[in-house]
């Protein structure tokens, strides 16, 4: 089984991509659907979370996402704290739905990491690629697509890695500033690589 590490920057167009790998015959493996399962309710991470930052984190019996991001976004201990409950969990969830994929006979799993390297999980993988697009179309995206405010995009991609960065440590690269077919094209050929190996 080939293990691919697929990751990006804010507004690169990573979950495009991840859907054109598994129409392509990929299993892909979601570290954001990870994370909403380590957030659901009953679950240790739930628990944890609530331990950690209070029941004021907690509406309708869920943890409130949006409010515990608020908090995090501005508050360095507050992240380290709760990356240091979430972190493991997210990663013990993708292994095992990783061992799943393999015991099913899928001979490639992507596993769609938005902070791989921030993380230093590039060592995990057969290969890393790096969906691609300039800081600009980053910006632009997450404010036409997301309707983040201009400052509130600027402040999300400052608080990733580089995306230059990023591309420099990547060995394989989608460069997703054109066309959803360009893009296309360019997943297809990388898969055809990825096979033939």
């Amino acid at each position: 089984m080939k293990l691919i590490g697929l990751t990006g920057g804010a507004g690169s167009g990573k979950s495009t991509v991840a859907e054109m790998f598994r129409e392509l015959g990929a299993t892909v493996i979601d570290a954001d659907q990870a994370t909403h399962a380590v957030y659901a309710p009953e679950s240790l991470g739930f628990d944890l979370v609530e331990r950690e930052f209070g029941p004021d984190y907690v509406r309708n019996g869920r943890i409130d996402r949006a409010r515990l991001g608020e908090l995090v976004f501005h508050d360095a201990d507050a992240r380290q704290r709760l990356n240091a409950i979430v972190h493991p969990l997210v990663r013990e969830w993708m292994a095992a739905r990783t061992a799943e994929a393999l015991m099913h006979g899928a001979s490639v799993v992507v596993q769609d990491v938005p902070l791989l390297f921030e993380n230093g999980l590039e060592d995990l993988y057969s290969e890393v690629v790096l969906v691609y697009v300039p800081e600009p179309v980053q910006v632009q995206r997450l404010v036409e697509g997301r309707g983040l405010s201009e400052d509130r995009a600027r402040a999300v991609i400052a608080s990733q890695m580089p995306i230059d960065d990023k591309r420099a440590r990547a060995k394989q690269i989608i460069d997703n500033s054109g066309s959803r077919e360009v893009t296309r094209e360019h997943v297809e050929r990388l898969w055809a690589e990825l096979a033939a190996r």
